[in-house]
């Protein structure tokens, strides 16, 4: 590695080479290599204190290598060549900045060139924003700091605690081994903390007697899942963090001052605000005739002097109308006051009303008719607004005559708000809708998105009407305030009134939907907005949630359209985040690793290709000293596992680590857990397959469970980690003690061809794998399970379902993997579909269901109210699942693109449909699936032979 210095003239054009193991070495040997050289060379001045290491990275961009605990093989310069240059000052703020950039990949150099008003603004508030929270966390004692940012907000249901790695050497090193038996719906965690510590002094004797419960936390047995609070451990099983979110308006500050180019008047809601319920009963003002004095400074003299004059001829046109219409306010320059020069100085602005804007006055106002800042930034003319003061009291939209309408319309109303969201509303409808709007918002609330798809966006009356009325309309359920966030509702304040509604979300269920909640990023116009700061504000609060909306930002940080705006999320998280930088920062380098190890394979089998089983040993060998290797194994060592961030992984058990025999020969890695009695986790990493739709299916999944656990139907569904963590590639849960269909009918056949057809295949290897009342606890579970994934993939359409696709527990429970094909997206071979049954109901299934008795019509009628349960259930929240779907639209997942592919949701549910007749589709679709079932096994049996015939 080649370095050459400029710390002093007599050096200019020296160079000096060490020869080193780039991956054994960081940069900050490097960096004492070269003090020493400095101090040798320049008669012990020593200047290397004042320098740092620059290089040219693979962008091609000069990036500055403040953070020097990196390795030289993670740098990748494009050249091997490391320049010293002089250190400005402000070293902390340089290496947090050098982190940040590494971290999220995207140099904030990259950030600081965008010449855009909006980023900078952003970042500066942000920046501001984060260096308070991390004031007060600093201030923090470590019991203070873990009840901010875990507080539960306890519920009786179940659930999972947040979790943290903030607990000081201190606390760790005090840690307690106390053995107790309490009942869990009495016990508190303070009174279990103080019993565990008399137990523990009745053994340890006085010596001990300074010790106290405020001194200790609860931990959870093998993660790092605390317990906070004085509350029974039973309400511990749902955490939830609430958030009051107030803005403090400091009366010392400056009045505020906009700018506006070319459109000024498009946005009158900046100088007057609406009403507020708890407003409207005190003293305030309507805005009709409102005049608000102002100063205004102008760019581009000649062009404005036109504009304004126009302004003026526009206007008197308007008031010699007379019009009697006086509804939506509209803002026009009343009075104006030119110097010598022309240079317009003072004026004021009075707020009008008409019907409509007048043609010449829009055309010219709004030239391009949209919601975002004019583009033409460098042409057009800018205005400078200076409000001297904020009004002593509100000032209110008026009051609107309420449309009331007869019974027969009513009834005609009820009719259309009991549609699911992707039915069409005809211009009659919408006019109903918005006529009995008040109606709506007495009877339907959840109604307002077909509200908000029936107001007259072009009349700004109905805007007006429609903002006013968004002020008393009732606070919707998160779930149903999730459909507003679509694109099909851009306006600004109907997306901040569905953040408001979002606010009641409890910290489990916001993790539910975050992935849908980081999509719709992209439908916001401006990067601060409400739902920015909402998201921002609860992953700086609860570790857990930041932990994901982290890598579901930075997974798509590759595509253009969003690297900005997620970028400046990222960095404004970790700003404020500032001790999760590097834990995140351990498991980016993990992924690069991982990344590195699989290219490898790649490689060595490309090779290798002529000899299968050469190949095989040789890549095996190859990927094991990779592992071995101390670069390797200190990186991918003792890091919390991205998928679970309450797990620690320890180290790689390298002996049990292989690659699987798939196209992109994806890693089966083994870890330790580091906590004590932590067993061993499979992780498999994927690099060169988009896992977001697998990871979009579980979640729906995991949320099914939730729906039917709320409907006290518990059918023990797998929802095993799935997560993205770049493009095309992302990590996989290995389920523990769990084997595939093909595997345990192949083990009890020597012939490929027959074991599909082996019906009692699955239900011997239950009873090797149980004994006595076990076993039939394991038929209970697969029986409960089955159902639940009959249902589950019947409603969304999973397809390439062989037998490698389906695995099952050895406790029991049945499960699907692999989803790449849903929403009725099934494969087909020379135009015939490969599958032909609604969902999977073998013949070998419903032999472990009826307890391997041909008869047992109890158990199977009891497998088929199972099923029936599980569909009426998820028909009653079709809504819901049609919602995340249709927010995820935009994410270019392969087969979810347009709202057609929803339209198998509306017809698996049967929506639109009474709850008899959806049950009869159901029964029809159950019984075509049990009756075709030999189809599914002739495709397990050609699977079984290609896969002997490969092996």
């Amino acid at each position: 590695i080649k370095m050459w210095s400029d710390i002093h003239p007599r050096l200019a054009n020296s160079t000096r080479t060490v020869v080193t193991p780039s991956n054994m070495h960081e940069i900050k040997q490097l960096t004492e290599c070269m003090r020493t050289y400095s101090r040798d060379t320049l008669e012990g001045n020593g200047q290397m204190e004042g320098h740092m290491f620059e290089c040219v990275n693979q962008a091609a961009v000069h990036e500055e290598l403040e953070d020097e605990t990196r390795r030289l093989c993670d740098v990748r310069p494009f050249c091997p060549m490391l320049k010293l240059v002089t250190r400005n000052c402000g070293r902390a703020e340089r290496l947090l900045d050098s982190k940040i950039g590494v971290l999220i990949g995207k140099g904030l150099h990259e950030l600081d060139a965008l010449q855009d008003q909006e980023v900078k603004d952003f970042r500066s508030k942000m920046f501001r924003i984060s260096e308070e929270k991390m004031q007060r966390v600093q201030l923090m004692t470590w019991s203070e700091w873990l009840q901010a940012c875990f507080s539960p907000q306890l519920e009786p249901g179940g659930g999972a605690t947040p979790v943290t790695d903030g607990v000081n050497d201190k606390q760790a090193e005090a840690s307690l081994k106390v053995t107790m038996h309490f009942d869990q719906s009495q016990v508190t965690t303070v009174s279990l903390m103080e019993q565990a510590l008399r137990k523990w002094l009745t053994t340890h004797g006085p010596e001990e007697e300074g010790r106290q419960a405020e001194q200790y936390v609860l931990r959870v047995s093998d993660k790092l899942e605390f317990l906070c609070g004085d509350h029974p451990l039973i309400q511990y099983k749902n955490t939830v963090i609430s958030h009051d979110h107030r803005i403090m308006v400091n009366p010392l500050l400056p009045p505020p001052q906009v700018q506006v180019r070319a459109g000024l008047f498009h946005g009158t809601e900046l100088l007057c605000k609406p009403a507020v319920s708890s407003e409207s009963s005190g003293r305030s003002e309507h805005v009709w005739n409102l005049t608000l004095e102002f100063d205004i400074t102008v760019s581009d003299l000649p062009r404005m002097a036109r504009l304004c004059f126009a302004i003026y001829a526009v206007m008197d046109k308007v008031k010699k109308q007379k019009s009697t219409k006086n509804h939506y306010p509209v803002a026009w320059v009343n009075t104006m006051v030119f110097d010598y020069k022309g240079q317009l100085k003072t004026g004021d602005i009075i707020l009008h009303s008409w019907s409509s804007f007048p043609d010449e006055l829009e055309e010219m106002l709004n030239p391009i008719g949209t919601i975002q800042t004019n583009p033409y930034t460098e042409n057009c003319t800018a205005l400078h607004i200076h409000l001297p003061d904020y009004n002593p009291h509100p000032i209110l939209f008026p009051p609107f005559d309420k449309g009331r309408g007869g019974k027969k319309f009513h009834i005609e109303l009820k009719e259309i708000m009991e549609r699911d969201p992707l039915s069409q509303l005809c211009e009659n409808e919408k006019d109903l809708i918005w006529t009995l709007r008040y109606d709506c918002m007495e009877n339907f609330p959840q109604s307002l998105p077909k509200l908000l798809l029936s107001v007259k966006w072009s009349k700004h009356e109905d805007m007006a009407q429609l903002q006013a009325l968004l002020q008393i309309w009732p606070k919707l359920s998160p779930r149903d305030a999730l459909e507003l966030l679509d694109f099909n509702y851009p306006d600004q304040y109907v997306r901040e009134y569905a953040v408001g509604c979002l606010r009641d979300m409890s910290d489990e269920e916001l993790s539910q939907y975050l992935l849908q909640l980081v999509q719709v990023l992209r439908y916001e116009p401006y990067y601060d907005c409400a739902l920015t700061r909402f998201l921002l504000n609860r992953a700086q609060c609860n570790r857990n949630i930041g932990h994901f909306l982290f890598w579901h930002l930075r997974s798509e940080m590759h595509m253009p359209a969003v690297s900005v705006q997620f970028s400046l999320i990222l960095e404004a998280y970790c700003r404020g985040s500032i001790p999760h930088i590097e834990v995140l920062k351990k498991q980016v380098e993990a992924l690069s690793k991982l990344k590195s190890v699989n290219e490898l394979i790649k490689l060595g089998t490309i090779k290798n290709a002529r000899s299968k089983t050469k190949e095989a040993m040789l890549t095996k060998e190859a990927m094991m000293t990779c592992l071995r290797q101390s670069g390797y194994t200190e990186t991918l060592s003792d890091l919390h596992s991205p998928l679970n961030p309450s797990v620690l992984l320890s180290g790689i058990n390298v002996e049990r680590c292989r690659y699987m025999d798939s196209k992109m020969k994806p890693l089966w890695i083994v870890y330790n857990n580091k906590l004590l009695g932590g067993d061993t986790l499979g992780i498999i990493f994927k690099n060169g397959d988009d896992l977001r739709q697998d990871m979009l299916t579980l979640q729906i999944l995991r949320l099914m469970d939730l729906l039917w656990k709320e409907a006290n139907l518990d059918l023990r569904i797998v929802p095993y980690g799935c997560l993205a963590t770049g493009d095309r590639s992302g990590l996989i849960e290995v389920v523990s003690s769990a084997d595939t269909i093909a595997n345990i009918q192949l083990t009890s056949s020597n012939v490929a061809a027959a074991a599909a057809f082996n019906k009692d295949a699955l239900l011997n290897w239950l009873k090797e794998k149980n004994s006595g009342d076990a076993l039939e606890k394991a038929i209970e579970e697969f029986t409960l399970s089955c159902a639940g994934y009959c249902v589950a993939t019947y409603v969304l359409g999973i397809g390439d379902r062989h037998s490698d696709n389906i695995m099952v527990r050895s406790t029991g429970q049945l499960f699907h993997i692999d989803f790449g094909h849903i929403l009725g997206n099934f494969k087909s071979k020379f135009g015939i579909k490969r599958e032909r049954v609604p969902f999977i109901l073998t013949h070998d299934f419903i032999h472990v269901i009826q307890q391997g008795k041909t008869g047992n019509t109890e158990k199977f009628g009891s497998f088929r109210n199972y099923c029936e349960q599980a569909y009426l259930i998820l028909r009653r929240n079709g809504n819901l699942f049609i919602t995340l779907f249709a927010l995820m639209l935009t994410a270019g997942l392969p087969e979810l693109t347009s709202v057609k592919d929803i339209q198998y949701l509306k017809d698996s549910l049967a929506l639109g449909k009474t709850d008899d007749e959806a049950l009869k589709q159901f029964r029809q679709k159950f019984d075509e699936a049990l009756r075709e079932s030999w189809t599914t096994k002739v495709n397990w049996m050609a699977h079984n032979v290609v896969k002997d015939n490969r092996s």
